[in-house]
């Protein structure tokens, strides 16, 4: 729960770092500008709030890595839910708005979280889970999305190392095997989730691991 509010903090505070011209750059998620990925985040920030109010007393029924569903295909833009984000954030107009809103709802996605006791069931999405594996879940979340927010902004602090490291070991138990330790955690994480297609020399690495790509996660 810990390493969920550091990567949190540290997106957050490459949002607030970002210029207002960096939102209309292409970010690391396939059709969004920066600011719909960052639109995106003020949905995941209500998500958090939203879930960690919802307690249940069922049966626990997934964990942080059965919580992600995998396909093989990325994300085609036609997604309801992905249009009304491109809509939403065309709405903001002014990014300090936008900012704002990550920053407002944001903060208290962070401090529900810094409250929530670890083992408190929790429900989302018809799943039922604790609210620290919830948490943990989320580290992936904000991980992937850091990189995606800094794909064409290099000037803006990527992820924290640790947050890199725990997300590679959560795809690697995804995809139920390791990755060449060659590769850089922020290597495998693009690579594993069909962010940049792996080069030559890294396809020969992966060898028939390379055929199972991409692991596209929501």
């Amino acid at each position: 729960m810990d390493l969920f509010s550091r990567t949190w903090a540290a997106l957050r505070a490459a949002v607030a770092a970002l210029p207002d011209a960096d939102f209309a750059k292409p970010s690391g998620c396939r059709g969004w500008l920066v600011r719909d990925l960052v639109c995106h985040l003020v949905i995941d920030a209500q998500d958090v709030l939203i879930t960690l109010v919802t307690p249940s007393s069922a049966a626990l029924t997934h964990d942080a890595v059965t919580y992600w569903a995998v396909s093989s295909e990325p994300p085609s833009g036609e997604d309801p839910l992905d249009a009304l984000i491109v809509r939403l954030a065309a709405a903001y107009e002014d990014p300090a708005l936008l900012k704002f809103h990550l920053d407002d709802v944001g903060s208290a996605a962070g401090r529900a979280a810094d409250l929530a006791a670890p083992g408190m069931r929790v429900s989302t999405q018809e799943m039922v889970l604790t609210a620290g594996d919830y948490l943990s879940a989320y580290v992936l979340e904000w991980t992937l999305h850091h990189l995606d927010l800094v794909a064409h902004v290099p000037s803006v602090a990527g992820p924290p190392e640790e947050g890199l490291a725990r997300t590679r070991e959560m795809v690697e138990t995804i995809a139920g095997t390791a990755f060449p330790a060659t590769f850089s955690d922020e290597d495998v994480l693009l690579v594993a989730t069909g962010r940049r297609e792996p080069t030559s020399a890294e396809a020969a690495a992966l060898g028939p691991l390379a055929a199972r790509l991409p692991f596209v996660l929501g």
